[in-house]
């Protein structure tokens, strides 16, 4: 799937079905079936590439966070202490369990120098950028 930057007029009709085919890919993984996909932010600073994701009642010990020919994972779970059978809810939105996020990163990165800090709620993911890749000339023998 291409990364595209972000545009507020020209993905707003796009953004039910970007969350659909999330859910399918995730839906087709070994433990995304049933699991809480968190939306991301990604950006670009100078030097790194950045990935903001909201995990409100996540204990970051909880969480797992790879990065793997340049998609990064990022899986935990989340739970609640009380017992749901001694409330009487009227609604119940705020789901519990198995959390599952796969992303292509939009650039190169090194990967074994990503940093991850937990702050407010927000797991915050800075992956500094690799150097660019310089063309390799590759020469041509001839055969007499």
């Amino acid at each position: 799937m291409a990364l595209v930057k972000w545009s507020p007029f020209f993905f707003e009709p796009f953004d039910s079905m970007d969350k659909m085919f999330d859910e399918m890919q995730s839906s087709m993984t070994p433990r995304g079936g049933g699991s809480i996909i968190p939306p991301v932010d990604i950006y670009e600073t100078e030097t790194a590439v950045v990935v903001e994701t909201p995990m409100p009642g996540v204990d970051p010990d909880c969480l797992e966070i790879s990065i793997d020919n340049g998609v990064l994972t990022i899986k935990g779970t989340s739970e609640r202490k009380t017992e749901v059978d001694d409330k009487n809810y009227y609604r119940k939105e705020v789901r519990t369990g198995s959390i599952f996020r796969q992303v292509p990163l939009p650039a190169r990165v090194q990967e074994g120098e990503a940093q991850a800090s937990f702050e407010n709620g927000i797991l915050k993911i800075s992956l500094p950028k690799a150097e660019a890749r310089k063309a390799i000339k590759v020469e041509v023998k001839k055969h007499s």
